[in-house]
């Protein structure tokens, strides 16, 4: 089962190497890993994505990166209500000919154009995982040339208690 957790860090040199240490002594192979700036500078927020069979391993990666010093708080949002959101650059083998198919085709999407040349077109999205992945199917006849994703990136909707949450600062 896919498993989303959340950390707020320290905004810190070496924290983002420490949790990948730990995920890796425990064999869990990152789907995705997003971090970004927090609500203030001194801190950041680290969205992971792991593929787990076992809820009692999730429950042990938790207490194990809350073991980490720069980690404040660690969540398993999987189960809560949540925003969750994936970009995608999509570069497309396109002639101009083709250009207007293309458009046309992802305007269901929201998708943008932000970039053209004389023989691809770059593509913008954004959206959950699986609108994401519908996009690349659709495009992928029309030649895909390369892709850049960042990964999912989330938060629980409004204010929600947490089953999984270790906090060890009162920062947040």
């Amino acid at each position: 089962m896919r498993r989303m957790i959340t950390a707020t860090v320290q905004n810190q040199s070496g924290v983002l190497q420490r949790i990948t240490s730990v995920l890796t002594k425990r064999q869990f192979n990152i789907e995705s890993i997003s971090v970004g700036h927090a609500h203030t500078q001194e801190l950041s927020k680290v969205t992971i994505v792991v593929e787990v069979e076992d809820h009692r391993k999730v429950e042990q990666l938790i207490k194990q990166l809350h073991k980490q010093i720069d980690i404040l708080k660690v969540i398993d949002i999987t189960e809560l209500a949540l925003v969750a959101r994936e970009l995608a650059l999509v570069k497309v083998a396109a002639t101009p000919q083709m250009r207007s198919e293309v458009t046309v085709l992802i305007q269901p999407f929201r998708a943008s154009i932000i970039d053209v040349s004389s023989e691809t077109i770059t593509i913008e999205v954004t959206g959950n995982h699986e609108k994401v992945e519908a996009l690349l199917e659709l495009l992928r006849p029309y030649g895909i040339t390369d892709i850049a994703r960042t990964g999912l990136t989330a938060m629980t909707r409004g204010t929600q208690r947490t089953v999984h949450s270790f906090v060890s600062s009162s920062i947040i």
